[in-house]
């Protein structure tokens, strides 16, 4: 193998991880905020759609924090 196609695997690796460590991050932040608003003691139990659109804004910026963090680990132990 030469050596641009083993940087090539590398950046494709690289890019499935980011794509699932972002992924997961979204789901995580936006479940995060969904259970805070409709679990947490004192609020309203209901799921409006202000709490939708918070939750999902939070699972971009936990994606995008993630995927930033992938990116840095990525150049750090590039080739």
């Amino acid at each position: 193998m030469t050596d641009q196609q083993q940087t090539e695997d590398l950046d494709q690796v690289w890019e499935v991880r980011r794509r699932w460590v972002g992924i997961v991050a979204f789901l995580f932040g936006a479940g995060v905020v969904l259970g805070f608003f409709g679990f947490w003691p004192g609020l309203p139990h209901v799921v409006d759609w202000g709490a939708v659109l918070v939750a999902v804004l939070v699972g971009a910026v936990a994606r995008w924090a993630a995927q930033g963090w992938v990116n840095r680990l990525a150049r750090r132990k590039g080739p």
